[in-house]
């Protein structure tokens, strides 16, 4: 364990006067593991679009409800103005068999082009929503716009969704609901641009006051 006077340390000033993508980079950084999901969704004309994010957070279980973080409308944002437009949008985990062709979708497309079609990965449409997942994944959510909640801070929008529907590999659910992720090869992002693989080490057994950590039989 390293001591305080062996960490680098830098304060609000200093951060604030760092260069832009070093400053970028490390606080992107120090939060540590992301999720990978792509963003499923289309114009209200059915023009796809996709694209990836690390933002993907877990709301509420019952009901279920799940959020992801819109950057400032500085410059136009697509899978924003879709989803205000259809009101519907779909979250696919990234798997190491695609994550280069899901990378390839933060590169800045028209919203004439679909990422679908320049990234070489296949919309896949359900009955009840008509945004697309994605075929490659095996872990697919389908959601529907429920509120949108503007950070004054910064000017980002956290955009939540209800979930309506859950496609996933039957081989990734255990008896008691326990989604493998290890399993299904899923990537985590570190930073903005570093894959990662995902090694299990234990399930832990419920916290209780007064008994000591205990992994699951």
């Amino acid at each position: 364990m390293a001591t305080v006077l062996e960490m680098l340390q830098w304060h609000e000033g200093k951060i604030e006067k760092m260069d832009r993508e070093y400053r970028r980079n490390l606080i992107n950084g120090i939060s540590g593991y992301k999720s990978a999901n792509l963003i499923g969704s289309c114009d209200a004309e059915g023009q796809n679009n996709l694209a990836i994010f690390s933002s993907v957070v877990h709301i509420g279980a019952n009901p279920a409800y799940m959020g992801i973080v819109i950057r400032p409308k500085t410059v136009p944002r697509h899978t924003y103005n879709n989803i205000k437009e259809t009101q519907y949008f779909t979250i696919n985990a990234i798997q190491q068999h695609f994550f280069g062709k899901a990378h390839q979708t933060s590169a800045n497309y028209p919203a004439s082009l679909s990422e679908f079609n320049e990234a070489g990965l296949t919309p896949l449409h359900s009955e009840l929503h008509p945004a697309p997942y994605v075929a490659e994944s095996d872990i697919r959510i389908g959601l529907e716009l429920s509120e949108e909640l503007p950070v004054k801070s910064n000017g980002t929008i956290i955009i939540i969704g209800k979930v309506i529907e859950i496609q996933i590999a039957p081989k990734l659910v255990g008896p008691d609901g326990f989604v493998n992720l290890s399993k299904a090869d899923i990537v985590a992002i570190s930073g903005l641009d570093a894959y990662n693989e995902v090694r299990p080490l234990e399930r832990m057994a419920y916290a209780r006051p007064g008994t000591p950590p205990n992994a699951l039989k």
